[in-house]
Parts: structure tokens; sequence; C-alpha cells
């Protein structure tokens, strides 16, 4: 995460100190651009704009977290991509997965201007451990989504974990923390000792607190039967898992680690 990007040096230049200070239509109106909120069907957001004025056009059905994060986004293509017209779906802040690098562009700058790090690392570095409680309550405070909330603080690299989500047809996207060795990927299929296994395919809601698991059943590397992380799962739609795992052992931090020197150790 750079230490300052476009939209914080904006927020610092307006004298912005506390995530509730945040007022994106302020903001918005002072880079030249005035929010409609109508019904949009195609899409949840879009902007046109001449050289120095836009109107951006909020989905007024939108949840109060998704239309913050619309503008957001929307501003960072009135930043970057000033002169075109564009429409998007504005549907989350997807983690390591395919986007257009307008859009992933837009999605950097919406994050940065929704919970920048001046603001969000003094709040997240009084938590110890990244659980769904935490996001919540971060969330609470930026007025930001779940999921957008927890991509941004596993950005932060202040936990070493990984945050990944599941559907029915596999895993969708996933955002490691910047130091954790990119050979913990995620499995494309969720094992079926893993939490995430019963919220996609079953009932079940997630579980309340991290527990801890194998981590050969999330990551299929032969290294990963030496070592074991801790789970917290929850549904975050209908068949869909949003994980946190994260990894205990600081031997996991090591990317040059491998089988041979593991088992070396464990004679």
């Amino acid at each position: 995460m750079n230490a300052i990007d476009p939209a914080e040096r904006l927020l610092r230049s307006l004298g912005i100190r506390n995530p509730k200070d945040i007022d994106l239509e302020l903001i918005a109106c002072d880079a030249g651009a005035f929010i409609e909120y109508r019904n949009l069907h195609s899409c949840e957001a879009e902007i046109l704009g001449t050289a120095n004025e836009a109107i951006i056009a909020v989905d007024r059905s939108a949840s109060p977290e998704r239309k913050r994060f619309s503008i957001a986004h929307e501003l960072g293509h009135w930043h970057h991509h000033r002169g075109k017209k564009l429409r998007c779906r504005v549907e989350k802040m997807i983690g390591e997965g395919r986007q257009k690098p307008e859009e992933r562009t837009a999605n950097t700058y919406a994050a940065s201007l929704l919970m920048p790090s001046y603001l969000l690392r003094p709040i997240a570095l009084d938590y110890k451990r990244l659980t769904f409680k935490t996001i919540v309550e971060i969330a609470n405070l930026f007025q930001t989504s779940l999921q957008a909330t927890a991509i941004r603080l596993i950005q932060s690299d202040i936990w070493p974990a990984v945050l990944v989500c599941h559907g029915q047809g596999g895993r969708e996207w996933h955002a490691h923390a910047p130091s954790v060795p990119r050979k913990w990927y995620p499995r494309e299929t969720l094992e079926p000792d893993t939490f995430a296994f019963e919220v996609v395919f079953g009932s079940s809601r997630g579980n309340s607190c991290p527990m801890r698991l194998d981590a050969f059943d999330w990551f299929d590397r032969g290294e990963a039967k030496y070592f074991s992380i801790k789970e917290e799962t929850t549904r975050i739609e209908t068949s869909k898992s949003l994980s946190i795992l994260t990894l205990t052992e600081a031997d996991m931090m090591d990317p040059d680690l491998g089988v041979r020197e593991l088992q070396a150790m464990h004679r």
C-alpha cells in the first residue's frame, strides 16, 4: 500500500482527519463532479463529464455502503480517465482476480478514498487479530462494506493472512497480505474438513471465531502438511463463503522453506 496516493493526497488537502468526515458528495463537488441518484438498470453507476465538470449517476436502490463505493469508484474514473463515458457494474472490490485495468485503477482509488491508510492503519493496529468482528467494527467506522473492508485490511499487511471467496463453482477470488509468500495459494475447490465447505454446500453460516485446522486442507502443497493455520469463515451471499486464513507458524512466512528442509527439521 503506497504511503501517499492521489486519493489520500486529496483527503489530506481537505483536512480530513476522521473517517466520519469523508463526505463523498462534498468531495465530489470540490472535484467538479455532482451526484444524482436514479433508477439504473444496466449498471450501478456511471459518469459523464466534460473537461471540468461531471455528473455521477448512482443507483438509488443500492445499499448505503454500495452507493459510497460507487461514488468513490466513479471519482476514480474522473481522476484517471477524464473524458470517457464508462458504464460500470460496481459489484465488489475484487481481490486478486481478473479485472479490466481501468476498473482496477478506479477500485484502487475508491479504496484509498474510502479507507485512506493514514486513517485506517492506526485504527487497525489496535486489533491483535484479523477477525470478522474486527472487520465489522472498522467497516462501521468507515461506512464501507464487509468485503471491501476485509480486502483493504488484508492489503494493509498488519496480519499474516489470506482472504478467499468460494462459491459452488470453486474459488472466485483471493487476496494475500503482501508479506505472505505467494506459494500459499488457496485451493480451487474446498476440502470437506474446512468450515467454508459447510457454508457453500451446507446450511452453516460460518464459525464465530478462528479455528485451527491443517494447512493442507487449504493449500495444495507438500510442505503444507507440516503446518496448521486458523480459519474463520462467514457467508456473504447465498452459497458463497468468505474466509480469513491466518498463518500462525513463523516458518510459513519463509518463501524458500520447502519439503526437504521441513523433513530434515522434523527428523
